[in-house]
């Protein structure tokens, strides 16, 4: 009996009319978050970080980096932030810093050609980065003096039999000893005294070494916003990274708000059920919060318009209707559809950031609603790439504009209540 009481309960809940309406929803779940913000300075204290995970809207940086610039102009520079370790795959970017590698590093993924069942190690970035021989580098530098970093954090797999790295932040080296009893994750803090332009991890012999992640920061002062994506990636890919890893990486990075931007690969997808993408939410946010052991703010945001012109595969959960060409553009008699399950997902993230705490960003709102990429492609200049999904760096800039200035209304109204 009390079994089924639950039941209907929890059916009632989701099926209740979600009653927010904004682009951005739930903002006071976020409150402890502005509170950093408003407690902020540009010089002293820990710099405040955002650490973002997702799929190829995160990892291309454009989107994120937009975001970046409008609160480094605003609350000062913290530093790049944390990086997947070295260059995981060809093309990888980094706006605002260059990384580097040499050639004998294996790349395990959570996603992709470079995922190995069984293989090393996984954290936030969704990728490491493993040697077996002496002098292999994993290296950043900074674009520019105003991207310099006094702070590195290096996060990597000690075990029985593990080697040993020099660290590297400026001209000052410190050695990180990996061999240990047993097999955990340890994160290790290099500190100088003045800002500096390079730092990078060498390998000292031919034992095994694996680095999960890299992060560049400002010891005092600023906003770090770090964007940890994976290309393709569906959020219930992030099931694949190491629990003792993840939790590790929390404690050091220490983020006081955690975005989570998956759905566009979701929403193409013709094997997912709205219902199984919601279960999967759920448990990965679960999973998120119990790894991070404290009450972490977490932004959710709702995936984007995205089109394809293969009617079939936007005829995924119901009948596609075709975009309409904006004035003076003619799609040749191939137009560009919508997926119609990404509306029904947007929803279901709405639904799960209402019942689990979090704030909530409709992404596809801001950019006009269903068909809008269509528009912000053929807008000038072009906000998007031609394959209606990606963004190039205007659009980008553009969105993460949006999205600044939305979190700053709900911070201003947040420290007059």
């Amino acid at each position: 009996m009390k079994a089924n009481i639950l039941l209907a309960a929890l059916a009632a809940t989701q099926s209740a009319p979600d009653t927010c309406t904004e682009t951005l929803c739930y903002e006071e779940n976020l409150s402890a978050f502005f509170d950093r913000l408003a407690e902020s300075e540009r010089d002293s204290g820990d710099p405040v970080h955002i650490l973002q995970i997702g799929d190829s809207h995160t990892a291309g940086d454009m989107i994120t980096n937009g975001w970046r610039e409008e609160l480094r102009r605003r609350y000062g520079h913290g530093g790049r932030g944390v990086l997947a370790a070295g260059r995981p795959y060809g093309g990888y970017l980094t706006w605002g810093v260059t990384a580097s590698q040499t050639s004998g590093w294996e790349v395990n993924s959570i996603f992709g050609r470079g995922y190995a069942n069984y293989g090393r190690p996984l954290g936030l970035s969704g990728f490491s980065q493993t040697a077996r021989a002496q002098g292999e580098t994993l290296g950043i530098t900074a674009d520019a003096p105003d991207q310099a970093f006094d702070r590195i954090i290096v996060c990597a797999i000690s075990e029985p039999g593990a080697g040993t790295l020099t660290m590297r932040l400026g001209f000052a080296t410190e050695r990180f000893e990996l061999d240990g009893p047993r097999r955990r994750t340890v994160c290790r803090t290099m500190d100088s005294d003045y800002p500096q332009l390079g730092a990078s991890v060498t390998t000292e012999d031919d034992r095994i070494v694996t680095v999960t992640s890299f992060a560049t920061m400002m010891r005092e002062g600023g906003v770090v916003l770090s964007n940890l994506g994976v290309s393709g990636s569906q959020f219930v890919h992030a099931g694949r990274s190491t629990d003792e890893v993840v939790a590790a990486e929390l404690a050091a990075y220490e983020p006081d708000l955690l975005v989570i931007a998956f759905g566009t690969n979701e929403g193409f997808s013709q094997q997912l059920s709205a219902s199984e993408f919601e279960s999967d939410l759920r448990a990965q946010v679960t999973r998120l919060r119990r790894l991070a052991g404290r009450d972490m703010p977490i932004l959710l945001i709702g995936a984007p318009d995205a089109n394809t012109r293969n009617r079939g595969l936007a005829d995924n959960a119901g009948t596609p209707a075709p975009c309409a060409d904006p004035p003076g553009v003619d799609s040749g008699g191939q137009p560009w559809y919508t997926p119609t399950l990404l509306a029904e997902l947007r929803d279901r993230q709405r639904r799960v950031a209402r019942d689990m705490g979090l704030a909530f960003w409709d992404w596809n709102a801001a950019m006009g609603g269903r068909c809008s990429a269509h528009r912000w492609r053929n807008r000038e200049p072009a906000l998007m790439r031609g394959d209606h999904v990606h963004f190039n760096q205007t659009g980008g800039a553009r969105i993460g504009q949006m999205l600044f200035a939305d979190l700053e209304r709900a911070a201003a109204a947040s420290s007059e209540r």
